[in-house]
């Protein structure tokens, strides 16, 4: 864990090591250096606005004669990894001031910077200027694609990465500075994330979300420096996603690909990548509507609600059929193959209850196949059509069966949300099989629209202060020699009782503990600040 170390002397400059933690404004100074009354705060933050920019005279520039007191660290969220201190006036935005760039591949990132903090985009130049925020690609080979050096100095500032991303990610760290102080701090910022994935899953099956309020959750996920966006669009309340390849399955309101596509540069733009979940064999609902004959039934021809009866090659084949269609209008390479709670195998015996799958088991893998091994076989099947599009899957742990003859494909990642389902085995079974996990601990991270089933709505404070990335399942952390499987974690909204709360709401619920968990996945170390000043510190920042 990295703690807040400081090295500070009357004559230089002092390397201040932020954990979870961010530092406090210095006292002293007119240069946005120093603590500032509450009125000279609203007009910092005013001049971050797109067209509230500075006018050139209020531009940070040093002065021979002046001295600076030293700067401490910028105020984010999350908090930066390092900030070594400098005296100078730092930086703020002002009118005639431009972003320029050493690389093309810079162009979008340069130019959103501009529109945001009301300056000029010069584009690719060499010329240097006095306010000028240049944008590069540099860095070490092997370096993390996700980090990024801010250098404050002379009145400009420099943000460099080994990749856009980390440039991108720089750029935000300047957006929350001028916004929250008026002024980024003199000095040079080093950072990077703990986690590589930092995700955010939105169930638009059962709430049809519009399309304004997903785009506002990817400007505010890109802000955040969020980097995955989850879209769990099938399941049995509905299909929310336009299908050309299966228009029947289509729910009457739904986004038309088209609009996906429009949130999904949105989300590239922010360096976000969306991630699709057409969960199979369970929450089928919505398309065995159009297509009952595939409806699982028992032995007594009771209909199984939301599964598929997969000893039929017609429910491959048809969604089969989804995954590669949607594969096409999903270009991330993260997908969610879903697998969890087919309620076949939640009865005393599966083999008994369900004779055809048990006969098609025994058909497939021998006198020895069970229900297990044939649900186990779907799953593996699928993740081969997804596969075929160069994907990297993941599948909810529940889907990955005990007792089987049959083994889950290898390449699998767990995404892990809980401990209670039948033949529960905890995370520590996963992963020292070697499988990589991502964290959707539903003690934590799972806000349930209408609180059933013993679902709160999670808190950030209780985020904040008790989870991270280590604790899976419940509130116990596995081992830490297995953080590096960890690859991260994902804040989850499901919409079960969908009209418990309107779009305003959800919004205004998720707030804290997106910025919570995503402080906890850019350093899982213990936060300097307490709830109460994480908070404060939010709201000023917006």
């Amino acid at each position: 864990m990295k703690r807040r170390r400081a090295v500070v002397g009357a004559a230089f400059a002092g390397t201040v090591v932020l954990g979870a933690g961010v530092g406090v404004w210095a006292s002293g100074g007119a240069g946005g250096n120093g603590t500032r009354a509450p009125s000279e705060e609203r007009t910092a933050a005013s001049n971050a606005d797109p067209g509230l920019a500075a006018t050139p005279s209020a531009s940070a520039k040093p002065s021979p004669s002046r001295s600076y007191p030293l700067s401490q660290a910028p105020r984010t969220i999350p908090a930066v990894g390092s900030h070594t201190a400098a005296r100078g006036p730092g930086w703020r935005p002002a009118k005639g001031q431009r972003v320029v760039v050493d690389d093309d591949t810079l162009a979008d990132e340069g130019k959103l910077l501009a529109s945001e903090l009301g300056l000029s985009y010069a584009g690719r130049t060499s010329d240097v200027r006095a306010g000028d925020v240049r944008l590069a690609i540099s860095g070490g080979k092997g370096a993390n694609p996700e980090s990024y050096t801010m250098t404050v100095s002379g009145g400009r500032v420099n943000i460099s990465g080994p990749a856009d991303s980390g440039v991108f990610y720089g750029t935000r760290t300047l957006k929350q500075e001028v916004h929250g102080g008026g002024t980024a701090p003199e000095g040079v910022v080093k950072d990077q994330p703990a986690k590589q994935i930092r995700g955010f899953m939105l169930d638009i099956a059962r709430k049809d979300f519009s399309e304004s309020w997903i785009e506002d959750r990817v400007r505010e996920l890109g802000d955040l420096k969020y980097n995955e966006l989850g879209l769990h669009f099938s399941d049995d309340q509905g299909f929310r996603i336009q299908s050309k390849t299966h228009p029947e399955i289509v729910s009457k309101v739904h986004l038309t690909q088209a609009q996906v596509t429009k949130i999904i540069k949105l989300a590239e733009s922010r360096h976000i990548t969306v991630v699709p979940e057409i969960d199979s064999p369970g929450h089928l609902g919505a398309v065995i509507t159009a297509h009952p004959d595939l409806q699982l039934r028992n032995a007594q021809g009771v209909a199984t609600k939301g599964a598929v009866d997969i000893s039929k090659p017609a429910a491959a084949s048809l969604v089969d059929d989804l995954l590669n269609e949607f594969a096409g209008l999903f270009p991330g390479k993260q997908w969610n193959l879903g697998g969890d709670e087919y309620q076949a195998l939640t009865v005393a015996n599966p083999q008994a209850s369900f004779p055809q799958l048990a006969s098609a088991a025994r058909a497939k893998y021998g006198s020895g196949g069970t229900v297990a091994d044939l649900a186990t076989g779907w799953l593996n099947d699928r993740a081969d059509t997804i596969r075929a599009h160069s994907r990297t899957m993941r599948a909810w742990n529940d889907g990955f069966l005990t007792g089987t003859s049959v083994q889950p494909a290898k390449d699998l990642q767990v995404a892990y949300w809980t401990g209670k389902e039948l033949g529960a085995r905890a995370p520590v079974e996963y992963l020292s099989a070697g499988r990589k996990v991502v964290n959707y601990n539903d003690e934590f991270l799972y806000y349930v629209l209408g609180q059933p089933n013993t679902f709160v709505y999670p808190t950030g404070q209780r985020i904040y202060e008790q989870w991270t990335p280590l604790v899976v399942r419940g509130t116990g952390a596995v081992p830490a020699r297995y953080d590096g499987q960890i690859l991260g974690g994902t804040f989850a909204v499901w919409c079960d009782l969908a009209n418990s709360q309107t779009e305003a709401q959800v919004a205004a619920g998720i707030r804290m503990p997106l910025r919570a968990t995503v402080q906890k996945l850019w350093d899982s170390g213990k936060p300097d600040l307490t709830w109460t000043q994480f908070t404060s510190l939010a709201n000023s920042l917006g």
